[in-house]
């Protein structure tokens, strides 16, 4: 792995990026989520990520857990094919120490604390926003690792309706249909989207021996349909806005075990948003949302087994004031309620959190940009928690195209309250668990020069009252107790440029994640990542190939049992037919390499997938 990622940086140094000049793939220059207000990129201490529906096309991605392996700061593991588990670990946090939004909800489950990215639909999907490292001084409990934030379909908002047509198919009999209407009638818009996605897949698990022994060689399918509509209006008057948006997502995953082997699933994600101007200098934004993450478990037998839903109310109120040309505070408040709804009589079926925050924006001696946030909140189920975080960059101009070097660094602290599960579960839960918590330190340079774009960052992270799982010597019983510590240190690199037509970006992640207890590894972490995308077109033709090297990790907590590391190599070609029709074909894992991110778990053979796309 070592050679590996020597040798790529040496490539990069020449042409690669993570950021290109040819607008196709060029990254925006604003984002929303690393300040819950629209800030330009270059105002921005904090690490970020955003994929665009145009980036999505161009890399020819059918699932988020696709789009955001090889991203940099972020592993993913999957217990194989679509539709299967899938954990994101960013900057080496757990799976659940991520906060992940929709249209500004949020989503996910209560009783495990993690979010089903297998199950949210590509196709419904506009924008994807990452900000890494702590967030909790702005958005609450999870926040530790950071916050990724999935925008649905807004589409075209133009008198003449657009539509955009997507249908195709390939390996392990999978399939995709995907349609979008969207337009604008005098000041108000509309998008309506439905998908279908679907897979006979592949047997996902391996024999296994024991008490507890799975030995079913069956193929395990998946099917994904799903809805997306959003209409709003603009009003003159004071600048207002106001849009409802609802998305859901519905479906069955098929997978290997003894007592249950599949689930059928709802993800829904609805609300409303009224953003008005107070004053000429006071934005005023208020939303209020409802997410669902239900999943009913069968037998083999086709018997039903479980349900574990959750349903999370939420409200927001953000209060925008430009005190200066320089100067900007947001005040906001949030509240949620979650709500668990199972057969499984937990000890408590809700709980709320209120959050109260402000943050300030500024900008001094034209370059140099100072973020700072506070938050404060209180959880039913443990009590307050106060966080907090700085940011300074400062951007140095030279030259006659008006380069640039950056410096930054981010100061932050976070929390992640304890899951129904870990507090509630029968004969399991601890009502007395406290927050898992959490410090970050990091620094780094970046550098936008005329043919070359750059970042470098470190980052330091201890993270304590960690919830593990233990066993009474007495009776053997097992309950959860803050008895986990952590400690994460890590380098991440971006470097990209546009040479000769080719668009090149390249991210390595490097990361030491440590039990501060036991001094051993993480589990499920690797500590070397690699990601490199090269594309270019030529006439009609678009030509493109990702690569993703991890080395190896380990799967257990004793450091017992090592997966091995791999490469795999994606190509993908699309063909502009004219200028409304479109055709691509994907290679995905052309070496067909076998490999695992999980122990026992299979993952897909070289496979292909061929579309056909319409956009008027």
């Amino acid at each position: 792995m070592q050679k590996i990622i020597a040798s790529s940086l040496l490539l990069a140094g020449f042409n690669s990026p993570v950021f290109s000049q040819d607008t196709s793939i060029k990254l925006p220059d604003t984002l929303v989520t690393a300040t819950r207000s629209k800030t330009a990129r270059n105002q921005l201490a904090t690490a970020s990520t955003v994929y665009t529906r145009k980036d999505i096309d161009r890399l020819q991605v059918r699932t988020v857990p696709e789009l955001l392996r090889g991203s940099a700061g972020i592993d993913i593991t999957q217990t194989g094919g679509y539709g299967k588990n899938s954990s994101v670990f960013m900057r080496g946090t757990n799976s659940d120490h991520i906060l992940v939004l929709i249209d500004g909800v949020k989503v996910g489950s209560a009783t495990t604390g993690t979010s089903p990215f297998e199950f949210i639909p590509l196709d419904q999907v506009e924008r994807v926003e990452i900000t890494r490292g702590p967030n909790s001084s702005l958005y609450g409990s999870e926040a530790i690792g950071g916050v990724i934030q999935i925008f649905t379909r807004k589409g075209e908002q133009k008198e003449k309706p657009s539509i955009v047509i997507d249908a195709g198919g390939g390996s392990y009999d999978t399939y995709r249909v995907s349609g979008t209407v969207s337009g604008k009638v005098d000041n108000t818009w509309y998008t309506v989207a439905s998908s279908g996605f679907g897979s006979q897949g592949f047997n996902v698990q391996q024999p296994t021996s024991g008490r507890f022994g799975v030995n079913q060689p069956d193929r395990d399918g998946y099917t994904n349909a799903a809805v997306n509509a959003r209409v709003g209006h603009h009003f003159d008057a004071h600048n207002t806005d106001i849009e409802a948006f609802f998305t859901r997502a519905q479906g069955k995953n098929e997978y290997d075990g003894n007592t249950v082997n599949k689930t059928e699933f709802i993800e829904q994600v609805a609300g409303t948003t009224l953003a008005t101007d107070i004053m000429d200098n006071w934005r005023s934004t208020v939303r209020l949302g409802q997410s669902l993450d239900w999943g009913d478990q069968f037998t083999p037998k086709g018997a039903f087994s479980s349900r574990f839903d959750t349903t999370r109310w939420n409200a927001s109120w953000l209060n925008q004031f430009q005190i200066t040309d320089a100067h900007q505070v947001l005040v906001g408040s949030d509240y949620r309620l979650d709500e668990v709804n199972s057969d499984t009589q937990y000890n408590e079926s809700s709980r709320y959190d209120v959050g109260v925050f402000t943050e300030l924006h500024s900008r001094f001696w034209d370059d140099h940009f100072l973020n700072a946030s506070v938050r404060w909140d209180k959880n039913e189920a443990f009590g307050n928690a106060v966080t907090g975080s700085i940011g300074w960059r400062d951007n140095w101009h030279y030259g006659k195209d008006n380069d640039s070097i950056s410096t930054f660094a981010n100061f932050g602290n976070a929390f992640k309250a304890p899951t129904f599960n870990q507090l509630y579960y029968p004969n399991f839960g601890n009502s007395n668990l406290k927050a898992e918590t959490s410090k970050s330190v990091e620094v780094g340079l970046a550098g936008d020069h005329e043919s070359v774009q750059w970042e470098l960052r470190a980052y330091h992270t201890d993270i304590d009252n960690l919830i593990a799982v233990v066993t009474n010597p007495k009776t053997f019983a097992l309950t959860s107790e803050n008895i986990g510590k952590a400690q994460l240190d890590g380098l991440e690199a971006e470097i990209g440029t546009q040479i000769l037509g080719w668009n090149a970006k390249l991210n390595m992640s490097l990361l030491s994640p440590k039990n501060r207890i036991t001094n051993l590894r993480l589990p499920r972490r690797a500590d070397q990542t690699l990601g490199f995308d090269l594309s270019r077109s030529f006439g009609d033709f678009d030509v493109g190939t990702q690569v993703v090297a991890q080395d190896y990790r380990y799967d257990d907590v004793a450091n017992k049992t090592r997966v091995g590391g791999y490469v795999t190599v994606d190509l993908r070609t699309a063909y502009h037919l004219n200028k409304n029709w479109q055709l691509d074909v994907k290679l995905n894992n052309a070496l067909d390499n076998e490999y695992q991110t999980v122990s026992g778990y299979n993952t897909a053979e070289r496979n292909f997938f061929v579309s056909v796309h319409f956009n008027n």
